[in-house]
């Protein structure tokens, strides 16, 4: 693993506690400049993993609290009329930042949620109708309650295939739950991590990320598995009713950017199938709508992953 990203893990586990597939499931984000929806009930160290992994980085943070009451205004900035100047002039809003992480996202009303649309998409924001660039790197977390539905306005399928990841994140093992209690315990105030990692150096990984060795085999085989979400009769599965909609060829080139990510995370200069596996649940399980019928049965979209994963064969 490169040096620095040992590092950043390093001080990830001085803050959070167990949690191993979160913390390198961000660093992969980060790595891959990738956008991470967190889900998960209360408690478990969402908010704390994403403020550790901003602390570690050394860059620009900001927390947005969604409410019901917010407005996009208060998210991109606006245009404020100065007495002074007697001109309009441009206030920036807070997601001019390195890392913005909108907690509790499915709390705020869908145009507040669209604010995000194309910041997360172009890196880039328009205010009274000028472009304003996002300072690099530039990633959203979101972080949202899968239980609990009064009050929250659920994301938009065209904002949710946005996000590179959505991870999924469950309760700790009970050993580590008790070191969580004791490191709590011993807390005067939350932890500050020093910095191994700047918005340059982070800039030079997503670099290296992109410069990982991909097969054309490997792109073929990870096409496949994402072309079968929408048409599985090529491989002779058959999802009858439970799929309502396919992932779109952006899962396709997500599912490569992620393996790449992976492999380089692993130290290693070439990706591999086993990549491409070892993401395939966190970058396909937000980009398969499943139908009424599939809910009201139970099923999950990581039981149709794990089918496309042991039937679609690598070639």
């Amino acid at each position: 693993m490169n040096p620095l990203l040992s590092d950043t893990l390093a001080s990830l586990d001085k803050a959070v506690i167990g949690q191993d597939e979160l913390k390198r499931s961000l660093l992969e984000a980060l790595i891959a400049g990738g956008h991470v929806l967190i889900e998960g009930v209360p408690g478990l160290a969402k908010t704390r993993a994403v403020k550790a992994l901003s602390m570690a980085c050394g860059v620009d943070f900001k927390r947005l609290q969604f409410t019901p009451d917010l407005l996009p205004a208060d998210i991109v900035g606006s245009q404020i009329y100065s007495a002074a100047t007697e001109q309009f002039e441009t206030r920036i809003g807070p997601i001019f930042a390195n890392f913005v992480l909108a907690d509790e996202i499915n709390r705020a009303a869908p145009k507040v949620q669209a604010a995000l649309l194309e910041a997360m998409q172009e890196r880039q924001v328009t205010i009274g109708g000028e472009t304003h660039r996002l300072p690099a790197p530039f990633l959203v977390f979101a972080t949202q309650n899968p239980v609990e539905q009064e009050g929250t306005y659920p994301l938009p399928e065209a904002q949710v295939d946005r996000f590179l990841f959505k991870l999924t994140v469950d309760y700790p093992e009970p050993s580590d739950e008790a070191r969580m209690v004791r490191l709590v315990m011993n807390e005067t105030e939350p932890p500050q991590l020093e910095a191994s990692l700047d918005a340059a150096s982070i800039v030079e990984l997503q670099e290296a990320g992109r410069a990982v060795h991909v097969e054309n085999e490997l792109i073929t085989y990870a096409t496949e598995l994402v072309v079968t979400t929408r048409d599985a009769s090529r491989h002779n599965l058959d999802f009858g009713e439970l799929v309502d909609l396919g992932a779109s060829p952006r899962a396709s080139i997500a599912l490569i950017t992620a393996a790449r990510a992976h492999a380089l995370l692993d130290g290693r200069e070439a990706a591999t199938p086993e990549d491409v596996k070892a993401v395939a649940y966190r970058v396909l399980r937000h980009r398969i709508l499943l139908s009424y019928h599939a809910q009201a049965e139970g099923v999950r979209s990581e039981e149709i992953i794990e089918t496309l994963l042991e039937r679609v064969p690598v070639r």
